[in-house]
C-alpha cells in the first residue's frame, strides 16, 4: 500500500510540475524587464509579469484546496469558491467554455476536493478546446458530482481511468496519476464511488458520495 508520505510526494510533483511554466515565465519577465531600456517594451514586460503572477496566485489557490486542508473551519465550502478556481484554472485557454450545473450551495470538503480534480482532468482532456460541463447536486443528502469534457479530440490516459477506478497498481503511480488515486482513496473512505466513461468527442466524469452526517436535503 502506498505511504501517505509517498502520496504527499507524488502529489507535490504534480504541483511543482504545474507550477514551473507560470513561474518561470515570471523570471523571464524579470530578465527581459532588467535589460529592456525601451518604455513600450518595458509596459509590455510588466503586463506579462501581471499575467504570469495572477496565474501562479490562481494555480496555488487552486492547488491548495484541491490537494490541501484549504476551506476553512467548517465541514461545508460555499460553492462559489471551487467555480471560481475552476473558472481561473481554464481562463488561460480560450478554446474552452465552461457551462455549469451546479444545484447546491455548499458542498463538503471531500466532495469539494473531488469536484476539483474531476475538473482539472476534464480540462486537461480537452487538448483542442472544447466545452466543460461542471454540475453538482445533493437528494436526499447524497451528494452527485459530474464533470463532462466535450471537444473535436479528447485526451485521456487510460491510467488516469485506472486511478479513478482504483484498479491502477500503486507501484506505477506518478505525479500525473497521483490526483486520481487520491481522489479514489478520499471517495473510498467516505463510502462513495467515482466513474469515468469516454466517446471520441466525449469525457463524463462522476462521483456519487453517500449523505454527510447532519445534512438534509
Amino acid at each position: 500500500m502506498t505511504s501517505s508520505t509517498d502520496l504527499a510526494a507524488l502529489l507535490c510533483s504534480r504541483l511543482c510540475h504545474d507550477m514551473l511554466s507560470p513561474v518561470g515565465a515570471l523570471n523571464n519577465g524579470l530578465e527581459l524587464l532588467a535589460d529592456e531600456d525601451d518604455p513600450e517594451m518595458r509596459a509590455r514586460c510588466i503586463e506579462l509579469l501581471e499575467q504570469s503572477a495572477q496565474t501562479t496566485a490562481m494555480k496555488l489557490k487552486f492547488f491548495r484546496l484541491a490537494f490541501g486542508a484549504a476551506g476553512g473551519f467548517g465541514e461545508q465550502v460555499a460553492v462559489e469558491e471551487p467555480k471560481e478556481l475552476i473558472e481561473g484554472l481554464a481562463s488561460g485557454n480560450a478554446r474552452i467554455s465552461l457551462a455549469w450545473a451546479l444545484e447546491v450551495n455548499t458542498l463538503s470538503k471531500p466532495a469539494v476536493k473531488i469536484l476539483l480534480n474531476l475538473a482539472a482532468i476534464g480540462l486537461d482532456s480537452l487538448v483542442r478546446g472544447g466545452t466543460l460541463l461542471v454540475g453538482a447536486e445533493r437528494s436526499d443528502g447524497a451528494t452527485e458530482i459530474v464533470i463532462r469534457a466535450e471537444g473535436q479530440k479528447i485526451a485521456f490516459d487510460e491510467s488516469v481511468g485506472r486511478a479513478l477506478a482504483g484498479d491502477l497498481p500503486e507501484s506505477e503511480l506518478t505525479g500525473r496519476t497521483a490526483p486520481a488515486h487520491m481522489i479514489h482513496l478520499l471517495a473510498s473512505e467516505n463510502g462513495g464511488e467515482l466513474r469515468s466513461a469516454r466517446a471520441d468527442e466525449m469525457l463524463v466524469l462522476g462521483a456519487a458520495l453517500p449523505p454527510v452526517p447532519g445534512m438534509i436535503g
